[in-house]
């Protein structure tokens, strides 16, 4: 039985992996954290817990959790567990981050993106970047994972075989990004209000969106050289869900492009048999409805002829695959259990 605690278990990622947790037979979920609701029920925030999840929400503190937790998943701001994480906590108990503290492997990046100190060099060298279908190995038996960002998974997963095929120019990356409402997070906002929201689509952080570098970072690894690439999110009016659109230029052979055989190909050799990543057929494109509520990440492209370029599309569910579905596949890996336990439901629809 793993003995798991959650640190920020009343924000939408935190709440999403009691849902996944709740009924692990093999999972005991010991400590509902939150630094706002402590001592407060549990189900006064989220109803849905009721008779699933009838507790009193404790505090935040590391130290004492740490000494009773197998692992601990905190689903905080930025630089919460940067400054509390030590060594001998490290020693007795195992850490999934859902914060960006320990994504970015140059101290000097973090904190020119998120204008905060890096986490402490040895912590940062321990950590594992954890998407787990391109770092699995890496990531087994280790005791301190940074779980990606939601919109780093759905554009990294979408492009990265092709990259590191060599099929497209790495330079010449453009990724279009939309994201429903939850990925801002559970506080409130007023560009999160339902009238900023409903009937309305914008983009924001352009150019200097935080999720840029770890793509960046990811891509550049499977290059073989320092890419960059234009980056540009989107809010649209829906709870759940990202739509990545990327765009490249092919890399011609002898005059040709790549036939769409080709590009099948590579991405059956890099996700053929992963368990959730789904590879549309011809004509099909990834829509958000249905990935929504499920660990799963669906990827289509078509090839534009006409310019040379290649369209990549993926979907997926930013609180599941992009948040808490990832960070429980991490602590599956972790712990030497089935990489699928608890996460093989199907997606919801309607």
């Amino acid at each position: 039985m793993i003995k798991a605690g959650v640190i920020g278990a009343t924000g939408y990622a935190g709440a999403e992996i009691v849902r996944l947790l709740i009924n692990r037979p093999d999972v005991e979920l010991i400590h509902f954290g939150s630094r706002s609701y402590a001592g407060k029920e549990y189900t006064s925030e989220y109803g849905n817990f009721r008779s699933f999840a009838d507790v009193i929400c404790g505090g935040d503190d590391l130290e004492e959790l740490s000494k009773e937790a197998d692992v601990i998943f905190t689903a905080t701001p930025q630089g919460y567990l940067a400054g509390a994480l030590t060594k001998e906590m490290l020693s007795r108990c195992r850490f999934v981050d859902l914060s960006a503290d320990f994504r970015l492997k140059d101290p000097k990046v973090y904190e020119a993106w998120y204008g905060l100190k890096a986490a402490s060099p040895e912590l940062l060298e321990e950590a594992v970047y954890g998407l787990c279908e391109l770092h699995r190995e890496e990531i087994k038996g280790k005791r301190l994972i940074a779980n990606p960002g939601c919109y780093t998974t759905c554009s990294i997963l979408t492009i990265h075989p092709l990259v590191k095929a060599g099929l497209i120019d790495p330079a010449s990356i453009i990724i279009d990004a939309k994201s429903g409402t939850s990925g801002a997070g559970r506080s409130a906002k007023v560009g999160s209000l339902f009238c900023e929201v409903n009937e309305n689509v914008k983009a924001y952080g352009v150019a200097k969106h935080r999720h840029t570098p770890e793509i960046e970072q990811e891509l550049s690894l499977a290059a073989g050289k320092e890419l960059t690439l234009n980056f540009t999110p989107h809010l649209i009016p829906m709870q759940r869900g990202i739509l990545v659109t990327a765009y490249a230029d092919l890399i011609k052979k002898n005059g040709a492009l790549p036939a769409r055989e080709e590009v099948e190909a590579v991405y059956q050799d890099a996700y053929g048999k992963e368990s959730f990543i789904r590879l549309l057929p011809p004509g099909i494109c990834p829509e958000t409805r249905f990935t929504e509520g499920s660990n799963f990440t669906d990827i289509g492209f078509v090839i534009d002829e006409r310019t040379g370029r290649i369209i990549m599309m993926g979907a997926l569910d930013n609180l599941v695959k992009g948040a808490a579905g990832q960070a429980v596949q991490n602590m599956n890996l972790i712990f030497g259990l089935e990489e699928t336990a608890g996460l093989m439901q199907p997606p919801m629809f309607p």
